[in-house]
C-alpha cells in the first residue's frame, strides 16, 4: 500500500474542520436560524478553516503516516486545534482595538470549540479506520505466512511489542491477545485486544485464538517465572520469543528484528548478580592488570569487563594466534582511553614470562589459561601437568618475584574429588598456590603476593561446553548425543563467572579458595530436550537422543566441595570460601619437581601415579588409569 500524499490528508483534515464548524453553529444556537443569520457564517468559517491550515502546517499533524497512527498523532491533533484558537483569539484582540473588519466575520469562541469538539473524534476515528482497513488487507494478502501472536506482558513493554509487530509493513505476525500474571489487568483490553490471566489465560488464548506464537515482552521478568512460561509454551507446542532488555533498544527503539527466538541461556539464567561494583572497580582503577588465556571465553570475558573500571593498562596473553586477535580487534573501540596490549606467548615458557612482567610490570594477575577438555587431556596427561600445573608454577613464581599485588587463578569444579587428569591437575595447581600465599606470608616481607583460587562449574556457550556441541548436532538434524541418562551439571553464564571472579580478586586477602553458588545442577538430557523443543523440533519424531556413555574421567554428578572441606560465609550471598588448610610449601615444592623428571624420563602412567599421589582423593573413573588407585603414597 502507497503512502497517502500529505496534501490530501491536510484537504481531508480542513473539510471535516470546516464541515464540524459550520454544523457548530447551528448546535450552538439551537437551530434558531434568525440568530445564526445574525452571523456572515460562510467567511467565518473559511476564516477559521485558514487558521487551521496555518496551525497544521506549524504543528505538522497531517506529517504523520495515517496507518501508522499513535498517542503522537493524537497530541499533534490536539497542538494543531488548540493553536488555531490562539490564533483567533490574537486576532479577534487586534481587530477589537483597531477595528479592520466586521466582527460578525469572525468565529466566535463558542463555536470554535463546539467545532473542534466535533472534528477532534471525527479525525481520529477516519485516521483510525484506515488504520484498521490496512492492517486487515495486510493480514488478508499475507495471510498464509501470518501467525498470530499472543504477547505475554500488558506492560509498557508489551505495548510497544504490540505496536512494532502491528505496525511493521510486512510484518509476519499479528498480535491476537495480551497474557498478564497481573490479575487486575484480566478481562480488560489493551489496543483492542483482551487481556487473559497468568499460565490458564495462555492455554485458553493458544486453544481459543490458535495462536501460533508467544513472545514474551516484560522488562524485569524472573527468570523462574520465565521458564514456567516457556515450559507451558513447550507443553502446548507452541514456539516461543522473547524482547531483549530495554537497554539493548531503549535509544534507537524496538524492532521487529530485535525479537528473537528463546535460548536455552534465557532458561539457565539466574537472578541477576548484585555486585559491589565500586570496589572491584577501586580494586582495578589506575593498575596494569594482565589476564592470561585472554583469548579464552573466561579470559575474553574478563577482558571486556575489566575495560569498564579502566585500569592503567590491560595485558592479553594468549598462545592462541587467530583468537587473540579477534579479541583485540573486538575491544579496539571499548573505552579507548584505556592503554591495552596483546601478547601473543606460552606461559610455560618461563623466560618469556620474566621478560613480559619486567617489560609491563604488571600488578594484578587473572590466571585464566588451562586445558579444560577433560576426555582430550586423558588422553594426553602430560600436557595437563606442562599446563595446567607448570605453567600456574611458573607464573605464580614470576609474580611473587615481581611482588605482583593479586594473583586469582581461575580453577574448577573438576579439581573437587577429581576423577579425571584434568580436574586433578587443576587440584594440584590449587594446591601450589596455596601452599605458595602461605610460604610468602611466613617470610614476613613488606610486601608479598596474595594468592586467591576461584572455583566454578560449566560455563553456557564456552568454547567446547555442551550447549554449543548440541545447537550443531540439532542443525545437522541429530542425534543429540549424551553421555548418561543421570549425569547432571551446574552451569552459569560467562558474565555471571567473570563478575563473581572480579568480586572474589577484589575481596580476596590471599590465600583463600572462593566457591560460586551454582544454583540447581540441571540433567544434561533435560537440556538437550529442551533443545530441541526450542529449535522447532520435535523430540523422537524429527530429532533423536542417543546416549553414548560415561566418557574417560567423566563424573556423573559435579562437586563443589571436597568431602573434607568446609565452607565460610563471605558478604556476598553467592560466593563462599572453601576452609582448605594449605599444604607445606616444601612438600608441594618437591612432589612438583619430581614431575620435572617424569615428564622428560617416565611414562604417562608414572605421571598419572604421581599426580594420584599429589592430590590423593584424585580416583579415576572409566578411565584406564584405575588400576593406578590405592597403589600411591599420600600427601599430609
Amino acid at each position: 500500500m502507497k503512502v497517502v500524499p500529505r496534501w490530501l490528508i491536510m484537504l481531508i483534515d480542513s473539510v471535516i474542520i470546516f464541515q464540524a464548524t459550520f454544523f457548530a453553529f447551528f448546535i450552538r444556537f439551537n437551530f434558531n436560524f434568525e440568530q445564526v443569520d445574525r452571523f456572515e457564517v460562510l467567511p467565518a468559517v473559511f476564516v477559521f478553516s485558514g487558521l487551521t491550515l496555518l496551525a497544521m502546517a506549524l504543528t505538522g499533524s497531517y506529517v504523520g503516516i495515517v496507518r501508522h497512527t499513535n498517542l503522537n498523532d493524537l497530541m499533534n491533533m490536539m497542538k494543531m486545534l488548540g493553536l488555531t484558537h490562539i490564533f483567533l483569539f490574537s486576532i479577534k484582540q487586534v481587530n477589537l482595538i483597531y477595528g479592520i473588519v466586521d466582527d460578525l466575520l469572525l468565529l466566535p469562541f463558542s463555536v470554535g470549540l463546539i467545532g473542534s469538539l466535533l472534528a477532534f473524534p471525527i479525525l481520529m476515528i477516519y485516521r483510525l479506520i484506515i488504520k484498521q482497513i490496512y492492517s486487515y488487507t495486510q493480514y488478508l494478502s499475507n495471510k498464509e505466512r501470518i501467525k498470530k501472536v499472543a504477547i505475554y506482558g500488558a506492560g509498557e513493554a508489551g505495548i510497544l511489542t504490540f505496536q512494532t509487530l502491528s505496525g511493521n509493513r510486512g510484518s509476519r505476525w499479528m498480535p491476537v491477545a495480551f497474557v498478564d500474571d497481573d490479575p487486575n489487568k484480566e478481562g480488560k483490553l489493551l489496543q483492542g485486544k483482551k487481556i487473559y490471566l497468568g499460565i490458564e489465560g495462555l492455554k485458553k488464548v493458544v486453544e481459543k485464538l490458535e495462536v501460533q506464537e508467544v513472545v514474551i515482552a516484560v522488562n524485569s521478568i524472573s527468570p523462574a517465572r520465565k521458564r514456567i512460561i516457556v515450559d507451558a509454551c513447550l507443553e502446548m507446542d507452541v514456539p516461543v520469543k522473547i524482547i531483549p532488555p530495554a537497554k539493548e533498544w531503549f535509544d534507537t527503539g524496538l524492532k521487529s528484528k530485535d525479537i528473537r527466538d528463546i535460548k536455552i541461556e534465557d532458561l539457565l539464567s539466574r537472578e541477576e548478580i548484585v555486585l559491589d561494583k565500586e570496589l572491584i572497580c577501586e580494586s582495578i582503577f589506575g593498575k596494569v592488570v594482565l589476564v592470561t588465556g585472554a583469548a579464552g571465553s573466561i579470559g575474553a570475558e574478563l577482558c571486556r569487563q575489566l575495560l569498564y573500571c579502566k585500569p592503567a593498562k590491560l595485558l592479553m596473553l594468549d598462545q592462541a594466534e587467530s583468537p587473540l586477535f579477534e579479541i583485540e580487534q573486538e575491544l579496539t573501540s571499548v573505552y579507548k582511553e584505556v592503554k591495552r596490549k596483546a601478547i601473543l606467548a606460552d606461559i610455560r615458557n618461563k623466560s618469556r614470562m620474566m621478560e613480559i612482567f619486567a617489560t609491563y610490570q604488571p600488578q594484578i594477575v587473572f590466571h585464566a589459561a588451562a586445558y579444560k577438555h577433560v576426555p582430550l587431556i586423558e588422553t594426553y596427561p602430560e600436557e595437563a601437568i606442562r599446563t595446567n600445573l607448570f605453567g600456574t608454577k611458573i607464573l605464580a613464581d614470576v609474580a611473587c618475584f615481581f611482588k605482583v599485588d593479586k594473583f586469582v587463578m581461575i580453577s574448577t569444579d573438576k579439581a573437587v574429588n577429581p576423577t579425571n587428569v584434568m580436574g586433578a591437575s587443576k587440584r594440584a595447581a590449587e594446591m601450589y598456590v596455596q601452599a605458595l600465599d602461605k610460604h610468602e606470608r611466613q617470610r614476613k616481607y613488606k610486601k608479598h603476593t596474595k594468592f586467591i583460587t576461584t572455583r566454578f562449574g560449566n560455563v553456557l556457550g564456552s568454547n567446547g561446553s555442551v550447549i554449543p556441541i548440541f545447537k550443531k548436532q540439532i542443525l545437522n538434524g541429530g542425534p543429540v548425543k549424551v553421555t548418561h541418562p543421570d549425569v547432571t551439571r551446574y552451569f552459569m553464564t560467562i558474565p555471571e563467572a567473570c563478575q563473581l571472579v572480579l568480586e572474589a580478586g577484589a575481596m580476596g586477602n590471599g590465600g583463600e579458595i572462593f566457591v560460586f553458588d551454582m544454583g540447581q545442577p540441571v540433567r544434561i538430557v533435560d537440556l538437550a530436550q529442551k533443545m530441541i523443543q526450542l529449535s522447532g523440533k520435535k523430540l523422537s519424531q524429527d530429532i533423536q537422543i542417543e546416549f553414548s556413555g560415561l566418557r574417560p574421567g567423566e563424573k556423573l554428578f559435579e562437586e563443589l566441595l571436597n568431602h573434607f572441606e568446609l565452607v565460610k560465609e563471605t558478604y556476598h550471598p553467592k560466593i563462599k570460601v572453601a576452609q582448605v588448610n594449605p599444604s607445606d610449601f616444601e612438600r608441594v615444592n618437591s612432589e612438583v619437581r619430581i614431575f620435572k623428571n617424569l615428564l622428560e624420563n617416565g611414562s604417562e602412567m608414572e605421571v598419572v601415579k604421581h599426580l594420584k599421589n599429589m592430590v590423593p582423593e584424585f580416583i579415576s573413573n572409566f578411565s584406564r588409569f584405575e588400576k593406578l588407585d590405592g597403589q600411591g603414597k599420600f600427601l599430609n
